[in-house]
């Protein structure tokens, strides 16, 4: 088995990554279709209402987080799961056939959001960890990287399908099809063999709510993760709204040329997401240079004067972003307590995607007040900015130094430098390369 694949030897996740792989597809299908739904037939539009649209897909990320942590900690996995993805296709359903019906109205679309993301804040914690139980512990970070793998699978193959199916048979049809796709991750977590996955200690008590947050601020490396990714997250995200902006709104294309810039994107998604599978451990200045490359990237977007050269820079966005994605999330994981790791990768989650009930409506105004391309720009400033910031914290509180090889092989490394007190201290060992 290629290092890149190797946690496919191991049956349960076999079947969790092929039914979720193709529950992806359907998620990108249906998003696109929701997308064109309040753009076209509900709106004249409206970049604000689908703001709003987002922004209550995420609200819940942020209010409910240390809620639906504890109970990723306290219950199974597995049975959060079967709850969870029932509700998210109920209510794809139901928009699917207000919609066929022609019966839909914006409020409709609100309300189905909001009780999505409800369903999907309650559904994240668990999704993420439950990989820890059917995986062994030197498996983790790839089994991550492969879930990353078929999460931009499904969006290499879904905004395309999705722009054929609503071209030929219609928005509907498209939420539709969307509500099939769950009944594979439910057949998957159905065939799941309960007696090989690795439980952790279950969370009880009044406390542990309280806990998760004491444990993080505990850990400085944790918090300085989260704040990459809650900028990024916040104002470097928000794809579903920016490209569709830039398609209707720049360039003046329909839904085949929509749906076709989320696969293009999905290119370098899929290629980031293949290439962290093949590192063994998650580390910093990975994390770092991605973040610059989707800077760098972002900007040339924004500035790009066609629709195909705009396509084209979507490649090393969707790149680089995953590359941040998939290292900040496995450096989380990797590093947490097997007991505290919902509860934590909740906070995470709500950090990360809790920003878009903020972001979402405010690239939408940025887009009435500046332009489509201030969507995309935004994203590229604050990001840089960050960097700056954290670069310079690093520098003072840390004693980190950033150094360029330029022979035979080029190589950025990332190393803590000992402070003078530590020089004068013969028991202080030679500093090591800081992950």
């Amino acid at each position: 088995m290629s290092p890149t694949f190797t946690s496919l030897e191991i049956r349960n996740y076999r079947l969790w990554f092929l039914g979720g792989f193709v529950s992806n597809v359907g998620t990108w299908i249906g998003r696109v279709g929701q997308d064109w739904l309040v753009l076209t037939v509900l709106t004249a539009g409206s970049a604000t209402a689908l703001g709003i649209v987002t922004g209550l897909q995420f609200l819940p990320f942020l209010l409910l987080a240390p809620w639906t942590g504890l109970i990723a900690d306290r219950f199974s996995r597995r049975r959060i799961l079967l709850v969870t993805q029932s509700m998210l296709a109920l209510t794809s359903l139901v928009l699917g056939v207000l919609a066929v019906t022609g019966a839909a109205q914006l409020w409709h679309v609100y309300a189905i959001a909001l009780v999505q993301g409800v369903t999907t804040a309650i559904d994240n914690p668990a999704r993420q960890v439950i990989v820890s139980e059917m995986v062994p512990p030197e498996k983790l970070s790839n089994a991550v990287a492969l879930n990353s793998a078929s999460f931009n699978a499904g969006r290499l193959i879904g905004p395309g399908a999705a722009g054929l199916i609503i071209a030929w048979w219609g928005t509907g049809e498209a939420l539709l099809l969307n509500t099939l796709t769950f009944v594979f991750v439910l057949a998957a977590l159905a065939m799941l063999n309960v007696s090989q996955l690795r439980s952790p200690r279950r969370a009880k008590g009044r406390g542990g709510i309280r806990e998760g947050f004491a444990y993080v601020k505990q850990r400085r490396d944790i918090q300085l993760v989260m704040l990459l990714v809650f900028v990024l997250g916040t104002f470097g995200m928000n794809f579903q709204i920016t490209m569709a902006l830039m398609a209707t709104k720049v360039f003046d294309k329909g839904a085949g040329e929509f749906g076709l810039l989320g696969s293009i994107m999905a290119v370098g998604s899929l290629t980031a997401a293949l290439l962290s599978a093949r590192r063994k451990e998650p580390r910093l200045r990975v994390l770092l240079l991605a973040l610059v490359g989707f800077t760098l990237s972002a900007t040339a977007a924004a500035s790009a004067p066609s629709y195909w050269l705009f396509a084209l820079a979507l490649v090393p966005v969707g790149l680089t972003a995953l590359t941040a994605m998939t290292t900040a999330n496995a450096m989380v994981q990797t590093r947490v307590a097997p007991e505290m790791r919902g509860r934590v990768m909740a906070l995470y989650m709500a950090i990360f995607m809790g920003g878009t009930p903020a972001g979402a409506p405010l690239i939408g105004w940025i887009s009435e007040q500046f332009g489509p391309r201030w969507t995309i720009g935004i994203g590229a400033v604050a990001v840089g900015l960050a960097l700056v910031g954290v670069s310079f914290w690093l520098a003072r509180a840390e004693n980190v130094r950033v150094s360029y090889e330029s022979q035979r092989r080029p190589r950025v490394s990332v190393t803590t430098v000992p402070s003078a007190e530590d020089r004068d201290d013969s028991r202080v060992p030679v500093p090591e390369p800081a992950r």
